[in-house]
């Protein structure tokens, strides 16, 4: 499907304004403790998550949930905000949810077993994606969104009235062995030919640390070696895992000409090559990818995204949008790459030294950026560190959701959505390309598209707050978003927000009416 030319205007001079968030709707609340997650919307069912609840609730919501409205009505009244505890403890809903399986059901669903045995049971499901077989038959996929992860796939069935049944002798966790394990899986997407891609957010901004015993975080790379039983190489993690053949062998292939960085998710363009990857974390970068041939993401080209304000410092985040451009970072396969991740088998935390490093160094990316480096490693296995080098703006603060509906481009609203959760720290420090002022409740970015899926702007469609630091439940304004986290786009081009925030005492779910801004 190729956008028309008139469609590619539009997109282009859209949303000179910014459309704040004059028309949301709460559709859901999930109990204390918990996030929003696993966005994904077949035929009129939408499936979310409750993860990782608070575990002294006291009933049955106190455990990880997987779950469907059926035949969800978004043309609803408005779910109230929660009152009085015995609703906080809940998930309400503007229809019926149905729980369809929880954390450790039929002693599998969650459970993250390695070379050692069982590591964990993990209350973090995250990404869904249903696959059909059949009229009423299929796979749900959802990933476990842990250190190590894992990805679930459960057989079910959809009655006429729309009432889900689990296959519990066909429910079983993925093997990962293969592709040395998977790190922290988050949200995702299905591709345009069927196959789910799952995300690998790896939150190791300083690959030097790896194998340094003393660092903070090096709990969970022990935890990857129980996994695999011996020591982890760093540059195997941090890549889109694309589930092949997923109703039948259901193997998972890593992607390493996407990139490697703290992938949120990616999203696949109708033309079945381009590719949009959003990096969770601070001072991270937006990232696009354009396969060789469409329909396969082992080879192509990696770009990262160059942003001009088109408003003066300080401007107020609900109000200041971009311009993008796009640096070409270098291009690869993922054979190729692989023969580089193998140089690094083998390295232990007895190769640490302080004053040394084990893997790439800063010396390495800024002689790859002069062009004086033998290949282009540095770019795929460093990304983030390689677009910096390029020039890339380097500085956006919790880049969550990336996702659009080919439906809505195909109707004429030709726009991707981004979740910035919070726009602080790199994008308000007055420095650099970004220096809008702090919004620490967030932002859903509109980002238009020409005719050949080029993201040209990113425009503030939803921004929240006002902001109160002193409110203890609800420091967000509870009427509007707090931390945007998951993104779903609807044939009509609304918008379907998940929070992850610690600012709304009850996380909730929200439809933004974009037709009608």
């Amino acid at each position: 499907m190729k956008i028309s030319a008139l469609t590619a205007i539009l997109a282009t001079s859209a949303m000179t304004t910014p459309a704040l968030a004059n028309d949301l709707t709460r559709l859901a609340a999930v109990p204390l403790g918990a996030e929003v997650t696993g966005l994904f919307l077949h035929g009129d069912d939408l499936f979310f998550n409750v993860q990782h609840p608070a575990d002294d609730l006291g009933n049955p919501w106190a455990r990880a949930s997987v779950g469907v409205v059926a035949n969800a009505d978004f043309g609803a009244g408005a779910l109230p905000v929660p009152e009085g505890e015995a609703m906080k403890m809940v998930t309400t809903t503007m229809g019926d949810y149905q729980i369809l399986f929880q954390e450790g059901d039929f002693g599998r669903l969650g459970h993250i077993v390695g070379a050692g045995g069982e590591i964990k049971v993990s209350n973090d499901p995250d990404f869904n994606a249903f696959v059909a077989t059949g009229d009423t038959t299929g796979y749900l996929f959802t990933n476990w969104e842990d250190r190590p992860g894992g990805m679930s796939r459960v057989k079910m069935t959809r009655a006429a009235d729309g009432r889900w049944t689990v296959d519990e002798t066909d429910a079983r966790m993925l093997d990962f062995s293969a592709v040395g394990g998977t790190w922290v899986n988050c949200f995702g997407t299905l591709s345009p030919w069927k196959t789910p891609l799952t995300s690998e957010e790896l939150y190791f901004d300083t690959t030097a640390d790896w194998n340094n015993p003393d660092y903070k975080y090096i709990g969970g790379v022990a935890a990857l070696a129980s996994y695999l039983g011996h020591y982890p190489n760093p540059y195997r993690y941090g890549y889109i895992g694309e589930i092949t053949d997923p109703a039948g062998t259901a193997t998972p292939v890593k992607h390493f000409a996407m990139g490697r960085f703290s992938h949120e998710n990616a999203v696949v363009m109708p033309d079945r090559k381009t590719a949009y990857l959003s990096d969770d974390g601070t001072n991270v970068v937006f990232f696009k990818f354009v396969a060789d041939t469409a329909g396969d993401l082992s080879a192509g080209t990696l770009y990262a995204a160059k942003v001009t304000q088109r408003a003066p410092a300080g401007t107020d985040a609900g109000s200041a949008g971009f311009d993008v451009t796009w640096i070409a970072l270098a291009h690869g396969t993922d054979a190729e790459i692989a023969g580089w991740i193998a140089e690094y088998d083998g390295i232990t935390q007895d190769d640490y030294t302080p004053l040394g490093n084990s893997y790439i160094t800063s010396e390495d990316v800024a002689a790859w950026a002069a062009g004086k480096a033998p290949d282009n490693r540095v770019a795929f296995l460093e990304s983030r560190k390689a677009a910096a080098a390029m020039g890339a703006s380097a500085e956006f603060r919790k880049m969550e959701g990336v996702n659009m509906n080919p439906a809505a481009i195909e109707a004429g609203h030709a726009f991707v959505y981004m979740a910035m959760s919070e726009v602080t720290k790199g994008m308000s420090d007055n420095a650099g390309d970004v220096r809008v002022a702090a919004n620490p409740c967030g932002v859903v970015y509109q980002m238009p598209i020409d005719a050949d899926y080029n993201i040209t702007a990113m425009i503030p469609a939803v921004a929240g707050g006002p902001y109160d630091a002193n409110a203890e439940a609800n420091a967000c304004a509870v009427d509007n978003i707090a931390n945007p986290d998951n993104l779903l786009v609807l044939d009509t081009g609304d918008v379907i927000i998940g929070e992850d925030t610690g600012k709304h005492e009850n996380n909730m779910i929200w439809l933004w009416r974009a037709s009608a801004s």
